[in-house]
């Protein structure tokens, strides 16, 4: 797809927009920091998404609530001043115990050149495994409305993690997903991501009933990503799943090198030269 020549956060807000409703399913292979950023955007995709967990492990902290928002935004901005496709960025829960404190988070992303958000509704404080719908309605609002102050049309794209963390019966698990898609809407989310669920029949009866673009979480054991568009999924992402595999052939190498003394783990890395070139050297 030949795309015109963007200026200003507002037209890659659009752009971004337009990738979930084209007819052809946007394929995210998420990244946690520059180098992996560019080798996304140098392999073809059309946005760059980063991975709240990857982001949180490259910089030495757990996923969940554990990393500091500034930290964060300080990688979302570098990553997006490295690439010229929209970028979007994995705010976990909006890195705040507030609205108000969300509000501020957007308005950091949208600082950082970042023009789509994630943000879920799980919760890591141990008091509920997600929070109560009318409160999570209330921080995409509050994201919402400080993007519209910007005068950015921010993707947002609100995490129901009912099937993620297994809250509930599982025979209620779709409708319990389906009120809180609704919900999330009306309050102001622009899609819907729901992971825990890769099942065909769980995946046709939610973009069926979601007014809006469905963002599956996909691995190994899901359907290929164009099973996935022909059941009306209009977005597939990864999640941490390429920086853990990366992680596990930093993993295999090094026991191999301090174990055998051999170095067959690292045969397929990435040129020197090509990698250095990927980032301006």
């Amino acid at each position: 797809m030949t795309t015109l020549p963007m200026t200003t956060l507002r037209d890659k807000a659009e752009l971004f927009h337009s990738l979930h409703t084209g007819g052809e399913v946007l394929v995210l292979a998420n990244a946690w920091d520059v180098a992996s950023a560019c080798l996304v955007e140098e392999a073809g995709a059309r946005a760059v998404a980063t991975t709240s967990a990857g982001v949180a492990w490259s910089l030495g902290a757990p996923d969940g609530d554990r990393l500091d928002r500034d930290r964060a935004l300080d990688l979302v901005a570098r990553v997006a001043a490295a690439v010229g496709v929209p970028v979007t960025a994995d705010i976990e829960s909006g890195f705040a115990d507030t609205p108000e404190g969300v509000a501020e988070t957007v308005r950091g992303v949208l600082d950082a050149g970042a023009v789509g958000v994630n943000i879920e509704d799980a919760r890591y404080d141990g008091s509920s495994p997600l929070r109560p719908v009318q409160e999570q309605c209330d921080r995409i609002a509050a994201a919402r409305q400080a993007a519209d102050a910007a005068g950015v049309p921010l993707y947002i794209n609100a995490r129901a993690d009912v099937y993620l963390c297994a809250v509930g019966d599982p025979a209620g698990r779709l409708d319990a997903t389906l009120e809180r898609a609704t919900a999330y809407l009306a309050a102001g989310a622009s899609g819907v991501f729901v992971p825990g669920v890769v099942d065909p029949a769980t995946v046709s009866a939610l973009t069926g009933a979601i007014a809006a673009p469905l963002n599956i979480l996909a691995g190994p054991a899901a359907p290929a990503v164009a099973e996935l568009a022909g059941l009306g999924v209009a977005r597939v992402s990864v999640g941490p799943r390429v920086v853990a595999a990366a992680y596990a052939a930093a993993r295999q190498a090094t026991r191999e090198l301090l174990t055998e003394g051999t170095y067959t783990g690292l045969a397929g890395a990435l040129d020197y030269d090509e990698l250095n070139a990927l980032l301006g050297g």
